[in-house]
């Protein structure tokens, strides 16, 4: 099931980064560049970060494939799927929680100590974002206001929680994750929620 809706959740991705590269005017090399570095940059931090080969896509190329292939139907059908955007806010939701899921799994399978495990979910989360924000010239939004990251945070450290109590046993640890992330981050988007902001300016100037 995890893995059905990680093939979802990287074609959401792929369709959001190419949303991004239009608005700067990418040609379709760019636009094919922004969604891989989207869809599949966040595992790939993760797999440098952990020292842990090879990389997903080199693994399974098809998927550098089916995003690609996600990012260019979107260019030419943009109008048509930008109006079902809010289809594309829950799928990018799915998608957080579900990458989130994933790389604490890696991190698990590789021994790692369990604030390494929520930090490798949060990595996989929100790394591929925070770079198509960078190289589109725009502050990642989880940087601004949005409540992104956190919900990555919540979701792994619930996760390792479920785990260490109930075990993998009938994928409980999964399911609660996946429920509670999913919902806080549909929550989020719907009610507006943002943490507070620092704000500092420098009144010698």
């Amino acid at each position: 099931m995890l893995h059905f809706l990680y093939v979802i959740a990287i074609i959401a991705e792929a369709m959001s980064a190419a949303f991004s590269a239009g608005r700067r005017d990418m040609d379709y090399m760019g636009v094919v560049i922004i969604a891989w570095i989207t869809a599949l940059g966040g595992g790939t931090i993760r797999n440098l970060m952990l020292g842990h080969y090879p990389m997903t896509w080199v693994e399974h190329p098809l998927y550098l494939i089916l995003t690609a292939l996600a990012a260019l139907i979107t260019t030419f059908s943009s109008n048509r799927i930008y109006k079902f955007r809010k289809t594309s806010l829950i799928l990018d939701a799915v998608g957080l929680v579900v990458f989130t899921i994933l790389g604490c799994k890696l991190a698990i399978q590789l021994s790692m100590e369990p604030i390494i495990v929520i930090i490798s979910g949060m990595v996989t989360g929100c790394a591929g974002g925070i770079m198509r924000d960078i190289l589109c010239n725009d502050v990642p939004l989880i940087f601004q206001k949005e409540i992104y990251a956190s919900v990555s945070l919540v979701t792994g450290g619930i996760y390792v929680m479920a785990l260490y109590f109930f075990g993998s046993e009938f994928h409980f640890d999964t399911l609660l994750a996946f429920v509670v992330g999913l919902s806080l981050r549909l929550l989020a988007v719907h009610y507006d929620w943002s943490l507070p902001k620092f704000t500092f300016r420098d009144d010698d100037k």
